[in-house]
């Protein structure tokens, strides 16, 4: 007599089995009818109903070694799982039951009303609506569902979501939302506005994509490079135990080739692997950008694996930089960043700033038409001091080399005519950035903007309005006042221009004008 799996039956089954026989009687029953009301008792079906001998469990690749402890545990383990799920699925539902939205046009409110056991209700007045983005996940993408965001200005995070609606409920409260958050006088614009066909305004290809792709972001990308590969050498160090690259072999290798060609080699190889992440990363991230426009306001789609719907309205950005390098000028290309208010002017979210990659000077021009009624344009020019170009100088070429010349004289890390070229070549390189540094950092100020331009290789031109002021600061050192020269930052809700070692009378007379157009501007920063 065996049990499933074709061991003995422990003796107090065993003698269960044998009472159990006795009280329906042996001398009537034949040995299939006693498998069969052994069957029907729950509790020892499974002892009693099939003997199974351990070399057919063998074959299979089974283990006979099981007891009715194990089978108890694993009734546990599954029924536990079940049971978890089940609860899991009903606490969903509940969520999902109790989950409601709706617009008060009365309080001018949009409501969110959520919570199974504890009741949450969220109160976003219109007015304040900065933002609405529809974006889609991977996974939301399988089951064709959509989330939709809502920012407001000065929050640091998102102000409310609604997760799993579909597409088209998704851009009817989009639409709606951002017609209310005008003013009482724009909305009635705005809804007469609403049945206007969106249009085509910007389709940014595949190709502008590689170009702004093989043109930007090195630092970023060589950063990311060095955390990946490190971090995939040390853990497949530890596992096998071995170290994967040997650093003295690729040192001695490096060591036996000519100066010149190893610092070729490994800079092709770093940026042969820049550009590769650079081209995946942006086409994943931007695939498909488009920008439609309507009367009021500027839709943002784009993405390939998860895709992302921005409505923004225009009259909610605090600044635009535009970015453009040497390399993106020939081959006619440009990034656009828009920013909105901000929690904090130290601390710019991510959600703050809206990029727009790959698009041409005419696009661009379009973009900043669209955002400002009118494309801005460069007032009196104004620029630093030649102490500025000084003190970059020593900061930048000066300081670094005197550093290396007494870490190496105490040291010796390199041969002194090794690091005679190195230094060269250093002073080459920082020094043309820090001339065209120099050369590209001016302030343009005219009646309705104020321009900044600066940067050594991506030149960055940042643009705000004078009415969106929210604070000047100027400073100026001790040392300063003899040369009379300092500085000055202007805030605003999207963060902060600052011009740096320029003429401090000319300074004085800029912050008074602009005082003076925050005072005498009816226009709301908002």
């Amino acid at each position: 007599m065996g049990n499933v799996i074709g061991e003995g039956f422990r003796p107090e089954v065993k003698q269960q089995v044998l009472t159990r026989q006795k009280i329906f009687g042996l001398a009537n029953r034949n040995n299939e009818y006693l498998r069969y009301l052994n069957a029907r008792s729950p509790w020892i079906k499974l002892s009693s109903a099939v003997t199974i001998g351990t070399d057919r469990l063998s074959q299979v690749g089974l283990s006979a070694d099981l007891s009715a402890d194990a089978l108890a545990q694993t009734y546990v383990l599954f029924g536990g799982t079940a049971l978890i799920l089940l609860l899991l699925a009903l606490f969903s539902y509940l969520q999902y039951h109790y989950f409601t939205f709706h617009i008060d046009e009365e309080t001018e409110e949009f409501v969110i009303q959520k919570g199974v056991f504890n009741k949450t209700r969220i109160t976003i007045q219109l007015h304040k609506i900065q933002q609405v983005n529809i974006n889609q996940s991977l996974i939301q993408k399988l089951v064709n569902v959509h989330k939709l965001e809502i920012d407001t200005a000065g929050s640091d995070k998102k102000e409310a979501s609604i997760s799993a609606i579909s597409h088209e409920l998704a851009l009817a409260l989009k639409e709606r939302l951002i017609a209310l958050s005008k003013t009482s006088s724009e909305t009635t614009s705005d809804e007469n506005s609403e049945t206007e066909e969106k249009q085509a305004f910007i389709t940014i290809g595949i190709l502008s994509l590689l170009k702004i792709g093989v043109t930007s972001n090195y630092v970023r990308s060589f950063a990311l490079i060095l955390v990946f590969f490190s971090t995939i050498l040390e853990n497949v160090s530890k596992i096998t135990g071995d170290e994967v690259l040997d650093e003295n072999q690729v040192t001695n290798y490096l060591d036996s080739l000519p100066i010149i060609t190893s610092i070729v080699l490994v800079f092709g190889i770093f940026f042969t692997l820049i550009l590769v992440v650079n081209l995946v990363r942006t086409v994943i991230k931007y695939f498909n950008f488009t920008i439609q426009k309507s009367r009021n306001s500027i839709s943002l789609h784009y993405g390939l694996l998860a895709t992302k719907n921005i409505l923004l309205n225009p009259n909610k950005v605090q600044k635009v930089t535009v970015s453009q390098n040497f390399f993106q000028k020939k081959l006619d290309v440009t990034s656009v960043k828009v920013y909105q208010a901000s929690s904090g002017e130290q601390e710019l979210k991510a959600k703050d700033q809206i990029e727009i990659p790959g698009c041409s000077v005419a696009e661009h021009n379009k973009i900043l038409t669209l955002l400002y009624q009118n494309l801005p344009e460069k007032g009196k020019k104004y620029k630093p001091n030649w102490r500025k170009l000084a003190v970059n100088s020593f900061f930048f070429l000066l300081f670094p080399i005197v550093i290396t010349f007494f870490l190496n004289w105490n040291f010796q890390w390199i041969q002194w005519n090794e690091w005679v070229i190195y230094s060269l070549i250093f002073i080459v390189f920082a020094g043309i950035l820090v001339w065209f540094s120099f050369k590209n950092y001016q302030l343009f100020v005219s009646e309705e903007f104020i321009i900044k331009q600066n940067g050594a290789w991506d030149i960055d031109t940042s643009i705000i309005e004078p009415y969106k002021i929210q604070a000047i600061e100027t400073h100026q050192f001790f040392w300063q006042k003899v040369t009379n020269i300092g500085s000055v930052s202007l805030s605003t809700a999207g963060g902060t221009i600052s011009f740096t070692t320029a003429n401090f009378d000319e300074i004085k007379q800029l912050v008074n004008y602009w005082l003076y157009q925050v005072e005498i501007s009816e226009k709301n920063w908002m």
